[in-house]
């Protein structure tokens, strides 16, 4: 938790962003039970109720008045048959002081204050919940159907907050750099791990027991998987052979939940084989290039430098040909780089994502107040600027079935060379990730000079030393 004044302002900041003649609802999350209640999944806070009231228990509703200085806490006091479990407790109102919150009342109280508010005709805005238990949480508290969340979340408590979480103050940096270094000792323990033989769920299993030792756990579920080309691939049930790449794509979040979020791709015997190193230089440049290019402006702008640096190394070893603008403007690098360029980071592995178009079902009440205001939940119109935050983590995948599709298609076949494709099917994928500050006229990779293993000579020199 940061201190308390911090809270205050963050939630005199939004007062200051929103329209007046209403109420912000902000409920944190409850426990979610794995099998029965009282065996839990690990508690994860909601990153927007922590952000404004940065307390990690469950089952609170944070109310913030937009037309005063009052903000509320609602919560129930545990009883003595909790304590005998969980041991002594801070009351509700003490929670509330130790935030700068002076008002609190029962769990039960808020529906009666949120109905007040909507029976005297002010706004409530509210964030569209992404958690079933949030659902009907919302419905119970403002009267609103779960059919209808959508149709009544508030466009301009989305922008406001996704343009406050966006740009990171010193204090946020601080801990960002503390979740490097958790994802730095992941990384290398991985690396140090890796050998034939060693199951690809020993590597994840150790990286994750170094996120529980420093930090709060994993920001998201780890990725470790010879099967690269798979972008999104929880299976952790290979054993590692000689000769394959082992893509790792994995972080962990600080005690105060801000996450990192890395990736490398190694070889399983320490040694890169030509036509492997041939591809992760490609990828590796990619990386370079937006690393040197990277300040405040448009993102698409660095996405697009990312596709012509692979379409040049692409064509360089044969794999595309003709002109590399021409092959970027007909979306031909698409079929090895089928994803962007990055995402936002902060308390979030992707930062306001709930309330983004790729997290929220109908994204179309808020698409054009996203378009005008520019942040990091559309990305085709983000604008980066000082204090933002993003991961650089361009990657070259041979996906067969892709691969198939496109050619049976005859698609962008002026500007791919289907018939050299055929060998690389048990190639995998490459993806290559670090995450960047955006200064006033630069970039910062997260790290404070200091960087997990990336180019060739810096991974076959770590790994020679297991």
């Amino acid at each position: 938790m940061f201190a308390k004044q911090t809270y205050i302002e963050r939630r005199n900041e939004l007062r200051r962003r929103m329209p007046k003649g209403g109420i912000v609802v902000l409920p944190g999350n409850s426990e979610a039970p794995r099998n029965y209640f009282d065996n839990a999944y690990a508690f994860r806070q909601d990153s927007t109720f922590l952000y404004f009231f940065g307390l990690q228990n469950a089952d609170l509703v944070g109310v913030i008045d937009l037309d005063n200085e009052q903000d509320w806490l609602f919560g129930n006091d545990y009883t003595v048959d909790d304590i005998i479990w969980m041991g002594p407790q801070p009351s509700v109102s003490e929670l509330g002081a130790s935030v700068g919150v002076a008002n609190t009342a029962p769990f039960a109280a808020a529906r009666d204050h949120i109905q007040a508010a909507i029976r005297s005709g002010r706004k409530v805005h509210y964030l569209v919940p992404y958690r079933g238990e949030g659902v009907l949480l919302m419905s119970q508290l403002t009267g609103i159907k779960t059919t209808e969340h959508y149709a009544h979340c508030s466009a301009d408590l989305i922008i406001n907050v996704a343009a406050m979480r966006e740009e990171k103050s010193a204090e946020e940096i601080e801990e960002l750099q503390r979740a490097f270094q958790i994802g730095y000792d992941m990384h290398t323990t991985a690396m140090r791990l890796t050998r034939e033989g060693v199951s690809e769920r020993v590597i994840a299993g150790a990286m994750e027991g170094v996120t529980h030792q420093y930090g709060e756990g994993v920001s998201f579920h780890s990725i470790v998987s010879q099967h690269g080309e798979t972008l999104h691939n929880h299976s952790h049930d290979g054993i590692c052979t000689n000769g394959r790449l082992l893509l790792v794509d994995a972080g962990g979040e600080s005690v105060n939940n801000y996450c990192s979020d890395h990736t490398r791709t190694f070889p399983v015997s320490g040694k890169f084989t030509p036509e492997q190193r041939d591809i992760y230089n490609i990828v590796l440049s990619a990386h370079d290039e937006v690393l040197k290019v990277a300040r405040p402006g448009q993102y698409m702008n660095l996405h697009n430098v990312a596709l012509k640096s692979l379409a040049e190394g692409l064509i360089g070893v044969g794999l595309m040909k003709g002109n590399a603008d021409e092959a970027v403007a007909a979306g031909a690098v698409g079929l090895f780089m089928p994803h962007g360029l990055g995402h936002g980071l902060g308390m979030d592995v992707h930062d306001c994502e709930a309330m983004g178009e790729r997290g929220m079902r109908d994204f179309s009440k808020i698409v054009a107040r996203a378009e005008e205001v520019d942040t990091c939940i559309m990305r085709s119109r983000w604008r980066l600027r000082p204090g933002t935050v993003l991961t650089d983590e361009p990657g070259i995948y041979f996906i067969p079935a892709l691969i198939e599709q496109w050619k049976g298609e005859g698609k962008c076949k002026e500007f791919i060379n289907y018939d050299k494709l055929g060998r690389f099917y048990e190639f995998g994928g490459i993806r290559l990730e670090d995450d960047l500050l955006i200064t006033e006229d630069g970039n910062m990779m997260l790290g404070e000079g200091k960087h997990i293993p990336i180019t060739v000579e810096e991974v076959e020199a770590f790994m020679a030393e297991r």
